[in-house]
């Protein structure tokens, strides 16, 4: 069995300086994979990157995620 990665320490040292639109991508791909995992009947846990949105709104679903990245995505063209 793998050890879980430090979730902090890789934001510090991978993540935080990525531009926003980089770290918006970042979101949506995992995003994705999550929402597919459920598709295939895995659910979602309570540990999942996405279980809190920006500003503390949580997500209660995978289909709540997936609104949420659109509307992202749709404000990356504008």
């Amino acid at each position: 069995m793998s050890a879980e990665p430090n979730i902090d320490q890789l934001y510090e040292q991978q993540i935080k300086a990525l531009p926003r639109a980089a770290k918006l991508r970042l979101l949506a791909r995992i995003a994705d994979e999550l929402v597919e995992a459920e598709r295939q009947g895995r659910p979602l846990s309570a540990r999942d990157l996405l279980a809190q949105a920006p500003g503390g709104r949580a997500f209660s679903t995978a289909a709540e995620v997936s609104a949420y990245l659109a509307q992202e995505r749709d404000a990356w063209d504008s």
